[in-house]
């Protein structure tokens, strides 16, 4: 009788082989993952059979380095978060401790605060769509995007000296006032920006292999996305019609026309789709507020909040005194606790802080939607192939700076 031969196992599987199936890591250092993501696949053939995301490689340790600083130095290490929409973090961070000390900003602030908001929005879905479209074979759109971003950074070093990290939200409303010609810049940027936008829509939206790519993939269900706790456009394109901006007005959006965009059956082209909408309705939310900016002073009128005119402390010692006081040892705010949801343009960034009073607070937890987004992972990519996973990637649109803190 003959000696059955049997194959030996082929050299550096090891023990990543598990019967048929195959273990791999996709990332951390891949260009699909979007940042320092690692995603441990289980594969049966080219079939995701599992997936489990592992984040914390970019850990900072944003949430205790808040406890020992005061509340105005904090702000730039919100820039950190989505760093794609530095703006709506500083504005969301600020929100949450003025509704601690019970401040209410001035009409003027809150209009600034709202152009601040839709225009890093614009910027933030952006680059979601540039990624979105190289992530699905498309170089050309990327480009496209870019160029409009390019124009934003612009306004955003005209407004607050820097383009990226802009760190420009204060405790009782802003950095500065807005610099005389910029509002008219706003709206040039936007009267040319809609033409553009029709042009992406156009080049990518009906593209047959774009589609083909995106109908049908990385379904998630209404029931799932709610399960998760998915927020923003990711739960919009699952047929969700919740919008923090509607629900919980703040900053005076219920004052504002605009509609929501919602999926139809929650795949990645429904949230390409979605997010399209949003720059339309954001450009629709700017327009509003040029035209209703009021007029008035930025900043509330509060010695303990906020420091004196930077005129009046060179000239005046109670006034110089009191700027020492307050950028040393942070504005008054009294003992409390908050919790603020903004709906930022990777969902719901949420803060949570208490207050013991004085100017540093005692405890500060972040809720990161990206972190929520990665989290689905798990679910949403078992059952499809290992192509799919650059494509429902690129259409959940996350951020690892927020994921990780």
């Amino acid at each position: 009788m003959e000696k059955e031969f049997t194959y030996p196992e082929p050299a550096g599987l090891g023990d990543n082989r598990i019967g048929e199936k195959m273990i791999v890591n996709l990332g951390p250092s891949h260009p699909a993952t979007h940042g320092v993501l690692r995603l441990k696949i289980e594969l049966d053939g080219d079939m995701v059979t599992r997936c489990d995301p592992i984040v914390g490689q970019l850990h900072r340790g944003q949430e205790k380095l808040a406890e020992n600083m005061t509340y105005n130095q904090f702000v730039p290490f919100t820039d950190r978060l989505d760093y794609l929409a530095p703006m709506c973090n500083n504005i969301a961070f600020v929100q949450c401790v003025e509704k601690i000390a019970g401040i209410d900003v001035t009409e003027r602030c809150k209009a600034l605060r709202v152009i601040c908001c839709e225009l890093s929005r614009i910027a933030s879905h952006l680059v979601g769509l540039a990624a979105y479209g190289m992530d699905a074979g498309g170089w050309t759109v990327f480009m496209y995007c870019y160029t409009q971003r390019e124009k934003l950074m612009t306004l955003f070093e005209e407004l607050t000296g820097a383009r990226l990290t802009n760190s420009f939200a204060r405790v009782g409303g802003m950095r500065r006032d807005i610099p005389e010609s910029w509002l008219g810049n706003v709206n040039k940027f936007a009267n040319q920006f809609l033409p553009a936008l029709d042009e992406i829509d156009k080049l990518i939206t009906r593209n047959r292999i774009f589609v083909d790519r995106t109908e049908g993939i990385g379904i998630i269900t209404p029931e799932q996305a709610m399960q998760w706790g998915l927020t923003g456009p990711n739960l919009r394109g699952s047929g969700v019609a919740t919008d923090l901006r509607k629900d919980c007005p703040y900053l005076g959006y219920d004052n504002y026309e605009f509609d929501v965009a919602i999926g139809a059956r929650g795949d990645a082209y429904d949230r390409w789709l979605v997010r399209i909408e949003e720059l339309r309705q954001s450009i629709r939310i700017i327009r509003q507020a040029i035209e209703k900016m009021p007029d008035g002073k930025i900043n509330i009128d509060d010695h303990r909040i906020v420091p004196p005119e930077k005129d009046k402390v060179l000239r005046n010692m109670e006034d110089l005194i009191n700027n020492f006081v307050v950028v040393t040892q942070g504005p008054a705010i009294p003992r409390g606790e908050a919790y603020f949801e903004a709906d930022n343009p990777k969902g719901a960034l949420g803060f949570y802080i208490m207050s013991m009073g004085g100017g540093v607070p005692y405890r500060v937890k972040i809720r990161a939607p990206s972190f929520i987004t990665l989290s689905a992972m798990q679910e949403i990519l078992p059952g499809h192939h290992m192509s799919d996973i650059p494509i429902i990637l690129g259409s959940m649109d996350f951020v690892l700076g927020e994921c990780d803190r």
